[in-house]
């Protein structure tokens, strides 16, 4: 079965998906990108059995008549973090007016232009009013994962989901935005409509719900539906 899903619950499907195949016999090609990205290819043409997206993703998609009605799974909740190179100084983000200090002071800042995360971020250092002076100094990278730009050291602070950033080896997790200027995501998965393998796409979108995952879903920086 082919499965299209955002970058933001790759962590967790690198645990789980695996162990699944081998056990349910299902052979699973999976193929990753933000959320935005991966509803362009959708509605470019590309079609898969089973998908993961934000919930409004899913949402959009289901109201336009590409997936199956009535089946829709929500997973977990995301968060926006921020990260540094590891063993570089850690500033402080605890309150927002920390984070727009460190955003002011820092050298380099990178975020996805095209990512949940970074159009979220776009509008936060708006509403803050320090857009012109971060955007100065920031790298605006089309896709990916933004913490390889701080791990290589060509960025001083990266911005993205908590659980993109932690794929990443090399940085240091600041932690999550503060709870007043927090943008929380939660990630649902759907079936497309006529699916060749919609059988064993749901048994793969429904095992990803099983409980006993909340301790992967936790280990890889999102919060389980249960909690979302």
């Amino acid at each position: 079965m082919k499965l299209l899903s955002t970058m933001g619950v790759k962590g967790v499907l690198d645990v789980v998906m695996p162990a699944y195949a081998a056990t349910s016999g299902t052979t699973i090609d999976a193929s990753f990108d933000p959320t935005v990205l991966m509803l362009e290819r959708v509605r470019g043409g590309e079609r898969g059995d089973g998908i993961i997206l934000t919930t409004e993703g899913i949402d959009a998609l289901m109201a336009e008549g590409l997936l199956e009605p009535g089946f829709r799974i929500v997973y977990a909740r995301s968060q926006v973090g921020l990260a540094v190179k590891a063993g570089a100084p850690r500033p402080d983000i605890s309150t927002t007016a920390a984070v727009k200090r460190t955003l002011l002071e820092a050298k380099s800042v990178v975020y996805s232009r095209k990512g949940q995360s970074g159009i979220f971020f776009a509008g936060l250092i708006e509403r803050l009013g320090i857009a012109t002076e971060v955007n100065a100094k920031a790298m605006i990278i089309s896709s990916g994962i933004t913490g390889h730009e701080a791990a290589a050291g060509r960025a001083e602070i990266a911005v993205q989901q908590v659980s993109e950033l932690m794929l990443v080896p090399g940085i240091d997790l600041l932690g999550p935005l503060p709870a007043d200027i927090q943008d929380d995501v939660v990630f649902a998965g759907g079936v497309f409509k006529g699916a060749a393998e919609a059988a064993a796409a749901k048994g793969l979108l429904s095992h990803l719900a099983n409980p006993a995952h909340a301790a992967v879903y936790r280990s890889k920086g999102l919060e389980p539906a249960a909690a979302a």
